[in-house]
């Protein structure tokens, strides 16, 4: 059964845009022009995933982010022409799943929907006590991370980051994020912080710690853990080199 997304999107020339991109790539669509209407649909019908507006009338896009987050576990992309931080780290702190930026390229936003549904299939299935990423597995019932079998020895702050970035392979973290999501860092911590301990972390982790293939680097953003493609990829590379 294809899934079924909903579009919340008061510009119908831009909503028509979308849902062009998405039902060619197979999904079935559903279009919502206000916030009040978007909480609605998804009251009324399954919806898989919400591609949703920050800049909604009635309704604006963060009170239905939490609204629906409130009643159900629906992936969010959440789409702004807000340039603010505050506003992205709002929505992401609400829970969505990822954002893009106005203006954007539609299959950038297609590239976007179809990795997040994959993540929340991965999450619906996958046993949420442990986390498995290439060679890479954290383990929150022990409390303990293996490379390749081995185990890894982190830091409560290190586990805790650690633990935050393999739950969602894909995802971009912003640094500030990062520190509300990981406990353990200190009252003091600043998004410096982050950088230190995800610098400890490669060396642990990380086969060469200058050329990373679990803690990437998002520019301009923070740092996310690399899904199976990426890491597959970086074999290829280092197998390339090695040749």
């Amino acid at each position: 059964m294809p899934a079924r997304i909903l579009i919340a999107e008061d510009d119908r020339k831009q909503a028509g845009l979308i849902r062009g991109f998405l039902e060619r790539e197979g999904y079935t669509t559903t279009i919502s022009h206000d916030g009040r209407s978007a909480v609605e649909e998804v009251r009324r019908q399954r919806v898989d995933l919400l591609v949703l507006d920050l800049m909604l009338p009635r309704l604006d896009g963060l009170d239905v982010c939490r609204v629906v987050r409130s009643e159900q576990d629906i992936p969010v992309i959440m789409l702004t022409a807000r340039s603010s931080e505050d506003d992205l780290l709002l929505g992401l702190a609400l829970g969505a799943d990822d954002y893009l930026t106005k203006p954007f390229s539609p299959r950038e936003l297609v590239a976007r929907v179809r990795t997040v549904l994959r993540r929340a299939t991965r999450a619906t299935s996958a046993d949420q006590e442990q986390y498995q990423v290439g060679g890479l597995s954290v383990d929150l019932a022990r409390h303990e991370a293996r490379v390749d079998g081995t185990r890894v020895e982190t830091t409560p702050a290190e586990f805790n980051l650690l633990s935050c970035l393999a739950a969602a392979p894909g995802r971009a973290f912003p640094r500030q994020l990062l520190l509300e999501h990981a406990s353990g860092l200190g009252r003091d911590a600043t998004a410096r912080t982050i950088d230190y301990h995800v610098m400890n972390l490669r060396r642990k982790i990380e086969p060469v710690p200058t050329r990373p293939r679990y803690l990437l680097t998002v520019y301009g953003v923070g740092y996310k853990m690399s899904e199976p493609a990426e890491d597959a990829a970086a074999d290829g590379d280092e197998a390339g080199d090695a040749a």
